[in-house]
């Protein structure tokens, strides 16, 4: 039997899908240039936070369709 790789889970693999930690990458470079903003086609401000950069990175990879969990709701 072969031994499961500790990136996977029990049941079902991965939680977050390859495509995602691109996205978010990507979000987070764009954060370090400064050309990454907030709001709605990014009219809000410049994104300080990393935390931000992440859930932007996030959102973009749910609306491609990638496998990432849903929103806990607020």
């Amino acid at each position: 039997m072969a031994a499961k790789k500790s990136s996977e889970r029990k049941s079902g693999g991965r939680k977050y899908g390859q495509a995602a930690s691109k996205s978010v990458k990507s979000a987070m470079h764009r954060k370090k240039s400064g050309t990454l903003r907030s709001g709605k086609g990014g009219k809000g401000g410049k994104v300080k936070s990393r935390e931000q950069a992440i859930a932007i990175g996030l959102s973009e990879a749910r609306k491609k369709g990638v496998k990432v969990p849903r929103k806990k709701a607020a």
